[in-house]
């Protein structure tokens, strides 16, 4: 079973290191891979590229829609393993689409890299299969709220998300656009009884001038509820590109 990746600006397999811009391990230098297809259509996806293709009318607010050919590439699971192991960091993160309907062939690929730390990005609808579950040291788990357009029975699954909620490794980052948006993550905190230190609240935005303008009054919202803030650092150091 081969795997599905996304593309670089070259057409090559998206697999690059850089430092994780998000999250509980923000800073750390790590390598990443990222992989096509996703069952969730978020209108502010920033990975668009990764789903949104000619024929696929789930809406996307810019509207621009891509070449399935030109967005994917084909790999096998070790030979995605071995690019990997040349980047020589010791961390993996792996990110999409949603890493999870790849699953099976995930597993094989972490089966040749039995020394790297693993974190898997993901939308939280999908149960991580045991032969997988067992090489994952982290899991980054966004469920997506109301404003992302996706309808709540798809984004929002109840045996998913009481999964992660008892899963230690999983911490849960959700997507801010607006100031309303922190009551309904207050509404799942109580619902799944995530921990406050686990839960962390990210500024939507793909340039600084607009993470910045919302971290400023989601800055008092995190100190209100004990959550924490992510910033989104590669968009600071890079700008909102592929591979970095």
């Amino acid at each position: 079973m081969n795997l599905v990746l996304a593309t670089d600006d070259t057409g090559g397999p998206e697999i690059f290191a850089s430092l994780q811009g998000e999250g509980p391990s923000m800073g750390m230098p790590v390598a990443f891979v990222r992989l096509s297809r996703c069952n969730l259509a978020c209108s502010w996806c920033d990975t668009a590229y990764t789903w949104h293709f000619e024929g696929d009318n789930r809406p996307h607010r810019d509207g621009t829609t891509f070449a399935r050919k030109a967005n994917q590439v084909t790999l096998s699971p070790e030979e995605t393993a071995a690019r990997i192991a040349l980047l020589g960091q010791n961390r993996l993160v792996i990110t999409g689409g949603e890493p999870l309907l790849q699953a099976g062939a995930l597993a094989e690929m972490l089966e040749h890299l039995p020394d790297i730390s693993v974190e898997i990005e993901t939308n939280g609808t999908a149960q991580p299969p045991a032969r997988l579950d067992i090489r994952v040291d982290q899991y980054n788990v966004s469920p997506k709220l109301a404003h992302s357009g996706n309808p709540a029975d798809l984004a929002l699954i109840p045996e998913r998300l009481d999964t992660f909620a008892a899963d230690t490794r999983a911490f849960f980052k959700f997507v801010i656009a607006a100031p309303e948006d922190v009551a309904e993550v207050l509404d799942l905190q109580r619902r799944y009884r995530f921990r406050p230190s686990q839960v962390f609240l990210m500024a939507e935005g793909t340039d600084s001038v607009t993470q910045r303008e919302r971290q400023a009054w989601l800055a008092p919202l995190c100190l209100e509820h004990g959550f924490r803030m992510s910033d989104r650092l590669h968009i600071h150091l890079y700008g909102d590109t592929r591979g970095s």
